[in-house]
């Protein structure tokens, strides 16, 4: 019994020092994602840069000043002068209402500060929550180890960094957290199955939606997601209700977004969401009356079905596109598939400079040793394939396409894999060593 109770005992120990270390190991990782992006403001000081952050300035203060319905209705005189500017219908706005909420979060526990330094540390702050979902994703995925390791990469990858400086306040500063999380909630409700996670990875989606236009590929990357399950017969009961909550409440809430407006259930570019939704629906109405008919029955149902939804599917679909119901795809999603595509067509849109292709040289800049460890965490997760590991692959590859056009896209996934495959080879040489 002694003998017991001291294993038992030390069993505790070693799990107690586990988590220290751990919380240690993630605070210091969270500290130096904060720290590395404060040398313009250590420099020089506390100041905003380029134009576009500089506009996010001014409606933020104007929107801490006089509240949400009079920045929602807000017509900017001084911005696209002299045509003038709608703010509420042309900005996603999530970006200044967190910082917002976090500036009166401040006065109400007595921190005086100014707008102007929340909106220039918004950036760093949300790179160090980065950095701790990161590694709540990661763990998710496989193990804390791998998390630290993720975590502790992603806290100063170039590539984020150039994006979430202090004093660089755009929509990339918290919209890189949010896709994250979104991930996170989402890999926990393919996991569990259940409405809370589900509709937790709604509200992230629509955390995602208010701030960044990037959220296109994240309701694109999940529905291919639930594809794959479908083709390789991994979808079932627990990816219907992660999927149909996802789908149901969050665009729902990202139609409440001005700018977003009635684009998700209209637009080209969301219609992947909308068929993999309603495919959903199939398979779930097949599987019921497959166990309420017999196999003649069934048949006969399911032959008639096939036939009778893929016809209205192209007559319908065909009928909206052609009467503008279903808007094309835009000029910038365009660029995004074929980057050269703005050049030969938009010049416009190829003027700004985050739209050229990326050179081959950006991708060594940007992620260093990360583009050689790439390949590895891909491999680890093709050799132990799981739901979760299956999202990180098609998050991968398609990275690393899209990429050409954003590279802190591909930064993202990139660290998550790179952890993967580190704390793979630390596993198996505790493992031979124990041996």
């Amino acid at each position: 019994m002694l003998g017991f109770g001291k294993k038992g005992s030390s069993q505790q120990n070693v799990e107690k020092q586990e988590t220290l270390l751990t919380l240690t190991i993630l605070t210091l990782a969270a500290i130096l994602s904060f720290a590395t992006r404060l040398f313009s403001v250590l420099r020089f000081e506390s100041v905003i840069h380029e134009f576009d952050p500089y506009f996010n300035y001014r409606t933020t203060k104007y929107l801490a000043e006089q509240g949400f319905y009079s920045f929602h209705n807000w017509f900017d005189d001084r911005a696209w002068y002299p045509l003038g500017r709608i703010i509420g219908g042309t900005i996603y706005p999530g970006l200044m209402i967190t910082s917002t909420v976090l500036y009166h979060l401040c006065w109400l526990l007595n921190i005086t500060i100014d707008i102007r330094n929340v909106c220039v540390f918004l950036a760093p702050l949300f790179s160090s929550f980065t950095t701790i979902i990161t590694y709540l994703l990661t763990k998710e995925v496989k193990n804390s180890g791998a998390g630290l390791v993720a975590a502790a990469f992603v806290s100063i990858v170039p590539g984020y960094i150039s994006r979430s400086v202090a004093g660089s306040y755009d929509n990339e500063g918290i919209a890189i957290f949010c896709m994250l999380l979104t991930y996170y909630t989402w890999i926990k409700a393919v996991k569990t199955g259940t409405i809370f996670w589900g509709t937790l990875s709604a509200l992230a989606y629509f955390y995602m939606v208010s701030s960044w236009g990037g959220y296109v590929f994240l309701i694109n990357l999940i529905p291919l997601h639930v594809l794959t399950l479908m083709a390789t017969g991994r979808f079932g009961h627990r990816i219907y209700i992660a999927y149909s909550t996802l789908y149901c409440v969050g665009t729902i809430l990202s139609m409440q977004i001005s700018f977003v407006g009635f684009q998700p259930v209209q637009s080209s570019e969301h219609m992947l969401a909308l068929g993999v939704f309603g495919l959903c629906q199939i398979i779930a109405f097949v599987d019921y009356t497959r166990s309420k008919l017999s196999a003649s029955e069934f048949e006969t149902l399911y032959t008639f079905l096939i036939y009778t939804v893929g016809i209205l599917t192209v007559v319908v679909g065909g009928v909206l596109t052609v009467s503008g119901k279903i808007s094309p795809w835009t000029g910038r999603f365009y660029s995004l598939l074929d980057p050269s595509y703005a050049k030969n067509h938009i010049p416009i849109i190829a003027s700004v400079s985050e739209h050229q292709p990326t050179s081959w040289s950006s991708f060594y800049f940007d992620l260093q040793i990360l583009v050689f460890l790439f390949p590895a965490g891909l491999y680890f997760c093709f050799k132990e394939l799981t739901d979760a590991n299956i999202f990180m692959v098609l998050y991968g590859i398609t990275s690393i396409y899209f990429a050409v056009k954003n590279e802190y896209s591909r930064g993202c996934s990139n660290h998550v894999l790179v952890g993967l495959r580190i704390s793979d080879n630390g596993h198996g040489e505790s493992y031979n060593s124990c041996r």
